[in-house]
This record gives structure tokens, sequence and C-alpha cells, in this order.
């Protein structure tokens, strides 16, 4: 069963003329977490997310560099979450 947590943004992305203003994301299996060190996550350190989210949301990598960084940390926690149990 797959896990998805949805997080609304404070700013929206703009994606051609489609508007994304919440994101799904999925709980990450363990291949999704290659080459990631799981501390650097729940550090919530931006290049792991970087890596990280594309992975397991709607987002790419160019849309993360574009996030809000209260945007960011929302979705950095609601992953801790997931890593939690």
């Amino acid at each position: 069963m797959t896990t998805l947590n949805t997080v609304e943004l404070k700013e929206p992305i703009t994606r051609g003329k489609k508007t994304l203003d919440k994101i799904s994301l999925r709980e990450p299996r363990a291949g999704e977490l290659r080459g990631l060190e799981l501390m650097s996550i729940v550090r919530m350190d931006v290049n792991s997310l970087r890596i990280l989210l594309p992975r397991i949301s709607e987002l790419n990598a160019n849309e993360v560099d574009q996030l809000h960084p209260a945007d960011l940390t929302k979705l950095a926690s609601e992953i801790t979450v997931f890593l939690a149990g």
C-alpha cells in the first residue's frame, strides 16, 4: 500500500499553463533512497532533497529549485514523518 501525503504550497509553482498549489508525496522505498544518506534527509539537506523530491513527487529538479524555503521545509518535514514510521 502506497502512503501519500499532500502539502499545500505557500507559493505555487507554474508549469506551462498549469499551477501546482499542492504537492503529493509518496512514501519513499529503498530504491528511491539510493545514493542518499538517511541522516542528510532528516537534517533537511537541500542537495539530498533536490534528488529525492523528484523521485517521490510530481516535481522535477528545476521546480525543486524554485520552491519557497517554507515550502521546501514543509515537504522535508513530511518526508521525515515517512522515515520515522
